[in-house]
């Protein structure tokens, strides 16, 4: 009985934390990081500013937890999609069009994630820069893999790499669900480009 009982409060505890972390997600989107109070996070989660203190810290630490989410998130969309295997353009047309889709379905988290690194503390910042450095030497990698096997033709398979990666990152900046265009059509088309942009033999 004691166990079961364990079991459910972790549980609420849980769902507690995550729904904090929805309502912080949508605060800091609304106000952004510096402009969002705890208490406009525990209003838009149906709480009370002192329950908010149970689960985390501060709001920095809520910023962190919602930056290493979706940072570790993006890492195994990519290591996923190059995994699946097949020519170069196929695995980097796969992460490409993924990485997109990612970007555009999830833009308000991925703004918050992207474009909120400063306000980090710099024990968290140190930590979120090295995914984003693995997740930049997993496209890396695989661009110079394209070179090496005279599948891609791009003097700097670096730079390629970085602007293959903005295009994504881009995304959540400008994307919005009431446009014209759909995650996927625009994810087909930048795999597209992607293909361009290091020079694919065989497109």
């Amino acid at each position: 009985m004691t166990e079961t009982r364990e079991v459910a409060a972790t549980s609420r505890a849980e769902a507690t934390r995550a729904r904090l972390m929805v309502a912080a997600i949508a605060a800091f989107a609304e106000k952004g990081f510096h402009g969002t109070t705890t208490r406009d996070i525990a209003a838009a989660a149906g709480m009370s500013p002192a329950a908010l203190y149970v689960h985390h810290r501060s709001k920095e630490e809520l910023l962190y937890m919602i930056s290493r989410a979706g940072h570790e998130r993006t890492l195994t969309l990519v290591r996923n999609a190059i995994a699946v295997g097949g020519t170069p353009a196929e695995k980097l047309r796969r992460v490409v069009h993924d990485f997109a889709v990612h970007h555009a379905e999830r833009h308000t988290e991925s703004r918050i994630v992207n474009y909120e690194l400063a306000a980090l503390s710099p024990v968290h910042l140190v930590e979120i820069r090295k995914i984003r450095r693995e997740i930049d030497a997993e496209v890396r990698e695989l661009v110079e893999s394209g070179v090496a096997s005279g599948d891609f033709e791009t003097p700097h398979a670096r730079v390629s790499s970085v602007a293959l990666l903005s295009l994504g990152i881009d995304l959540a900046r400008w994307y919005r669900e009431e446009g014209a265009w759909k995650p996927k059509d625009i994810a087909d088309r930048y795999a597209d480009m992607a293909l361009r942009i290091v020079g694919a033999q065989h497109l």
